[in-house]
C-alpha cells in the first residue's frame, strides 16, 4: 500500500471529542522514548506531520491523521517513563485507557519497542492488559539502523523468546528503522491487507 495523503484530522482526550468522520483507525503506541513520531513521519513520508521531541513524553493527546480518505493512523501518548508529575502520568494513562477501551473504530494497535533493548517490564504489563482486554495488536521493533544486523537479529529473537514466556504465541512482528525506511513497506502492505479482508468481510454481509 502506499500512502498518498496523510492529513491531520484533530486531537483529542476523549473518544467522544475524535473526528466525527468514522473510518477504521491504527493506532502506534510505545514507552515515550521509542521513536514513535519518528516511524509515523517514515510511515507517511513526510517528517513534520506527528511531533517529534528529543524530550520524551511529547505526545500528551490522542493525534489522528486520515490517510488516503480511507483509515485513520492515531498517534497516541506514550506508556511507562516521562518527566512529569505523578498527576500528569495518571492523566495520560487515562487518555490511553479511556482510547483503547472506547473507541468503536479501532482495528489494530502496533506496540512499539526499541529494537537494542531487552522487553521492559513497562512493555509486559501493557501487552498483558491489552491481553486481557482482547484488543488485538502488532509489535514493531524500531531504530534498526543502531546496531550490526547480527547483533539486530539475536537481540529481536531473544526479545520474542521473553514475550512468548507469557503468550502462546507471537503477534505479528516487523522489524524497522525511521532512518533508512526499513520495515515500512511491510508495515503499510500489512496494514492494507487487513483492511482488504474488513472490506471483503462487509461485502459479504
Amino acid at each position: 500500500m502506499k500512502i498518498t495523503e496523510a492529513l491531520f484530522a484533530g486531537s483529542s482526550t476523549r473518544v467522544t471529542e475524535r473526528p466525527k468522520q468514522s473510518f477504521p483507525e491504527f493506532a502506534f503506541i510505545g514507552r515515550s522514548n521509542v521513536g514513535k513520531s519518528s516511524l509515523i513521519n517514515m510511515l507517511c513520508g513526510n517528517r513534520k506531520l506527528a511531533m517529534t521531541s528529543s524530550k520524551p513524553g511529547k505526545t500528551k493527546l490522542v493525534n489522528h491523521f486520515l490517510i488516503n480518505r480511507k483509515w485513520y493512523l492515531v498517534d497516541l501518548p506514550g506508556y511507562g517513563y516521562a518527566k512529569m508529575s505523578e498527576s500528569g502520568r495518571r492523566q495520560i494513562q487515562q487518555v490511553i485507557r479511556n482510547y483503547l477501551n472506547l473507541s468503536p473504530d479501532l482495528i489494530l494497535l502496533f506496540v512499539l519497542m526499541d529494537s537494542r533493548h531487552d522487553v521492559a517490564k513497562a512493555d509486559i504489563e501493557f501487552l498483558n492488559e491489552l491481553g486481557e482486554s482482547n484488543i488485538p495488536f502488532a509489535i514493531i521493533f524500531t531504530k534498526a539502523d543502531k546496531q550490526g544486523p547480527n547483533v539486530l537479529r539475536a537481540q529481536v529473537e531473544k526479545n520474542k523468546l521473553q514475550i512468548l514466556e507469557f503468550w502462546e504465541e507471537l503477534p505479528p512482528v516487523f522489524i524497522s528503522s525511521s532512518e533508512t525506511g526499513a520495515g515500512r513497506e511491510e508495515i503499510l502492505d500489512y496494514i492494507g491487507t487487513v483492511l482488504d479482508n474488513l472490506n471483503s468481510q462487509e461485502t459479504k454481509q
